[in-house]
């Protein structure tokens, strides 16, 4: 079972668990990576304005018209749905969460790269001068498309119990996030069934320093873990863009009670996965979460505690707690043994009562019911 946020993530933006708090002061970043876009999608405006307003009221190849007057709410069943579900890019969609991981991998290590070269040191030993730190949450956007949410941070060369150089600046950080989210791509393996596809992160990205206390340019410690805490608490299943458990075939995905922008995802999973130069993403066996197969919360080893250092305070605490026991009336049983179930004698009798009386009335009508009739 995955480490609660405030268990996993708190100590790091706060201290505690072993982490000093004197991380509050280090560069720290709250990174929001979105994907690209796969098709235009009804949306939901903060400011309940129109979807899509267009004066031409354009139309698309398939005749589907490209505009939309309408204004959706939270939970409005269109919200998130194609306006052509023919033009929607479905398997760039699915292809784009199988290689979310390896492309927040590449986009790390450009970052480093982005660091060390405005350092003016070679990238090998970079690791001498800062360690980069970082806590990701996925989240399912309306599109049933993933995005990123980090929190980034720059330790010393000893992790988090030591300070970065003078020139690892937070304003360096964001330059060397923007830069290494706008250079990165994932090449996919060239198929007959989508053409060629080179994946990379959408255009909307957003980098903010985190504050103790935040103010008009950054976040606040308590903001971010609020934000953490509430992404890491919603899943496939919870956002209504996939299912909490693996499918079978093509008939589990289209009785599923699900919209048919997310039966459609599923249905592509499902059919490139019998691709077999697409067999080692095991798009089947991900179907259900729309071929992303990364958890929910991931970080790296040195931006906190291990979760097995967790596991074990929390195993040392119970143990602790089960022998405190020691005032003198207190009685500690050690043996279990079978006692019954059921009611009680005079619960059996009321039950019994309540039975008959339904019983009676249900007669009485019967019976009214035959005269009524005859």
């Amino acid at each position: 079972m995955p480490e609660t946020p405030s268990t996993s993530c708190a100590p790091a933006l706060t201290g505690g668990k072993t982490v000093p708090e004197a991380v509050r002061e280090r560069p720290r970043l709250f990174v929001t990576l979105t994907a690209p876009g796969f098709g235009p999608v009804h949306r939901v405006t903060d400011d309940g304005s129109r979807c899509r307003l267009r004066r031409d009221d354009p139309h698309c190849a398939h005749g589907k018209p490209l505009s939309c007057s309408l204004s959706h709410g939270d939970g409005d069943l269109l919200a998130g749905q194609p306006l052509c579900p023919a033009c929607y890019d479905y398997p760039g969609h699915v292809l784009w969460h199988a290689h979310a991981g390896r492309l927040w991998d590449r986009f790390t290590t450009a970052v480093h790269r982005h660091l060390a070269s405005a350092a003016g040191i070679p990238r090998s030993r970079l690791g001498g001068h800062l360690v980069v730190s970082f806590a990701k949450v996925a989240e399912y956007q309306q599109r049933a498309a993933v995005h990123f949410h980090a929190v980034v941070r720059l330790d010393g060369p000893a992790g988090p119990g030591t300070a970065p150089p003078g020139w690892a600046t937070s304003e360096l950080l964001v330059d060397a996030v923007c830069a290494a989210a706008a250079s990165v791509t994932v090449r996919v393996p060239e198929s007959a069934a989508y053409g060629t596809e080179v994946l990379g992160w959408g255009r909307q990205l957003d980098a903010r320093p985190i504050y103790s206390f935040g103010d008009g340019a950054g976040l606040s410690d308590d903001a971010v873990a609020a934000y953490v805490a509430k992404y890491v608490s919603k899943g496939a299943a919870d956002t209504a863009a996939g299912l909490d458990h693996p499918v079978s075939g093509l008939d589990d995905i289209r009785t599923a009670h699900l919209s048919g922008h997310v039966r459609a995802l599923m249905g592509t999973c499902w059919r490139l996965g019998g691709l077999p130069e697409l067999e080692h993403l095991r798009l089947r066996a991900w179907a259900h979460t729309l071929g992303n197969r990364g958890h929910i919360l991931t970080k790296s080893r040195r931006y906190s505690t291990t979760y097995a250092a967790l596991r074990a305070g929390r195993a040392e605490h119970q143990r602790a707690g089960a022998g405190a026991i020691d005032e003198p009336d207190t009685a500690t049983e050690a043996a279990w043994r079978y006692v019954g179930s059921g009611h009680t004698p005079g619960a059996a009798l009321i039950a019994a009562g309540i039975a008959e009386d339904l019983a009676r009335n249900r007669e009485i009508a019967r019976e009214e019911l035959a005269g009524g009739w005859g």
